[in-house]
């Protein structure tokens, strides 16, 4: 079912799981990771940039995601990530997305606040789910780039009054990813996640998830992340995959010949992030 991420994210509180939040690049990307979902049987949500969801149409995005989704029988979410215009965010309602990601982290608190409350009046009007950041995680997303020197964790007071004020469904915090970043993390602050676990009664989200070790995304889960972004992986695994497609195969005048073992790679890299996101005991 086309659904919204409000209704997963319920799904992933009462089985103490994440939901895989993958970043498509393309059209052609977008079946290989629901393919994926597929084969794990669980819901996923498709992440499009403001980039991505003009340059494929976003219209075509959710007609592809709304057809998948009927016909596979999975739950599906359209996400548009980070959008720091609220023109864009109403383009992407509009349109079908499903949810939206209302990025004002960069603004003191109280214009956050307000920013975000705009795209939450918007949005629940028509039964879209919205999520926003607090705190500032770094590395570089869509073309913009936040130093390492800049970006700051989620203050947990904060947290508590920006939920209060804005509605949202679910709330990005900043403890030490970073975006855009394939070598793994080492500097995650678990204490801080903790305390942000303890007092924000909605569901947590990581970004800048690429390169996480595994042992360090099943604490983060059990300490209440709810939705775990990927997208680096997703485009480094693409395009390493196309390189030697090309390299082994230069005479071969069929693009498709090309792609599909692109899009199995897709597939196995979601496959493998989906299963560890599920949380199983003793795996």
């Amino acid at each position: 079912m086309y659904t919204t991420l409000k209704e997963v994210l319920k799904e992933a509180e009462l089985l103490h799981m994440a939901i895989g939040a993958f970043n498509t690049h393309n059209l052609e990307m977008l079946p290989a990771i629901i393919k994926a979902a597929v084969h794990q049987k669980t819901p996923v949500i498709i992440q499009t940039s403001c980039g991505t969801a003009n340059y494929v149409g976003h219209r075509n995005l959710v007609a592809v995601c709304r057809s998948m989704a009927e016909e596979y029988g999975v739950d599906v979410v359209l996400h548009l990530d980070h959008a720091r215009d609220y023109d864009e965010i109403r383009k992407a309602i509009d349109a079908g997305y499903s949810s939206v990601m209302f990025d004002g982290s960069s603004l003191p608190l109280k214009e956050n606040i307000l920013g975000t409350k705009r795209v939450v009046d918007y949005a629940r009007a028509r039964n879209v789910s919205v999520e926003a950041e607090l705190g500032t995680v770094g590395g570089t997303e869509d073309g913009i780039a936040v130093s390492q020197d800049d970006a700051c964790y989620t203050d947990p007071e904060d947290a508590v009054e920006f939920v209060k004020q804005t509605g949202i469904d679910a709330l990005a915090v900043a403890i030490g990813t970073s975006h855009g970043q394939y070598k793994s993390k080492t500097n995650i602050s678990f204490e801080r996640l903790k305390e942000l676990q303890e007092v924000v009664d909605i569901p947590l989200v990581i970004h800048g998830g690429t390169g996480v070790k595994d042992e360090d995304v099943k604490r983060v889960i059990d300490l209440g992340i709810r939705k775990f972004n990927v997208g680096t992986e997703l485009l480094v695994g693409w395009n390493r995959k196309s390189r030697e497609c090309y390299d082994e195969h230069r005479e071969n005048i069929s693009n498709r010949d090309n792609v599909v073992p692109c899009l199995d790679t897709i597939t196995e890299i979601v496959e493998r992030k989906i299963h560890l996101f599920k949380n199983l005991d003793g795996e």
